[in-house]
């Protein structure tokens, strides 16, 4: 019950998302159109976009929570991660080894900060291409140019042992975020609407120790 309820505020939020960029909106013209250009905005599904056009109301929600019921200790890393100054990704090369954690808000439980797993970057000959490698519950996927400061990430859920699916398979593993640059060799992926438990994911990343 409590997962249905989530996920209802979660497309409640989506379904309250307008505006002149959206990226739905977009995507309609552009399969409208008949372009044959291989962009992310072909690639993303619907429900992706949707979940992307509904990002900022998501955070803002998200972060309601999380600063009311979550543990002052947590609360202060949230806040110090909300206050980094967005950086742009011009010279940083993302290939190798890095360390990534993810932190929950909203929904379930109001913020939860998971422990350090390993994550690796490659460039498969489409891009780079991005792993967690270690824990329970993986993700990997591309990421997508969307101006200077930021980026998209099209990836796909798993669970440890089981093969990943392709994305775009359905949305019990279909994953989309944005990913900003907030350090020398930190960045942060953030997820809106997430499948499972929470409102926002927020994945940060540093370059291995």
């Amino acid at each position: 019950m409590h997962r249905l309820i989530t996920i209802s505020l979660a497309l409640g939020l989506m379904a309250g998302a307008a505006n002149a960029q959206s990226l739905v909106q977009e995507k309609l013209d552009m399969e409208r159109a008949g372009f044959e250009k291989d962009t992310v905005v072909q690639k993303i599904t619907y429900r992706d976009a949707a979940r992307l056009d509904a990002y900022e109301r998501m955070r803002g929600e998200a972060f309601k929570q999380a600063r009311a019921g979550g543990a002052a200790e947590d609360i202060a890393l949230l806040d110090e991660i909300d206050g980094r100054q967005k950086r742009s990704f011009q010279g940083l090369d993302l290939s190798g080894a890095w360390q990534c954690r993810t932190i929950k808000t909203g929904g379930l439980a109001p913020l939860i900060v998971y422990g350090w797993f390993g994550c690796e970057v490659s460039d498969d000959g489409s891009g780079w291409f991005f792993e967690k490698l270690t824990g329970s519950q993986l993700t990997d996927g591309h990421f997508f140019d969307d101006g200077d400061s930021r980026m998209i990430y099209l990836g796909v859920f798993s669970v440890s042992g089981d093969q990943p699916p392709a994305y775009g398979a359905g949305r019990e593993t279909d994953q989309v975020g944005y990913v900003f640059r907030d350090g020398e060799a930190q960045w942060r992926i953030e997820f809106p609407a997430p499948e499972r438990e929470s409102i926002l994911d927020i994945m940060e990343i540093r370059r291995a120790q």
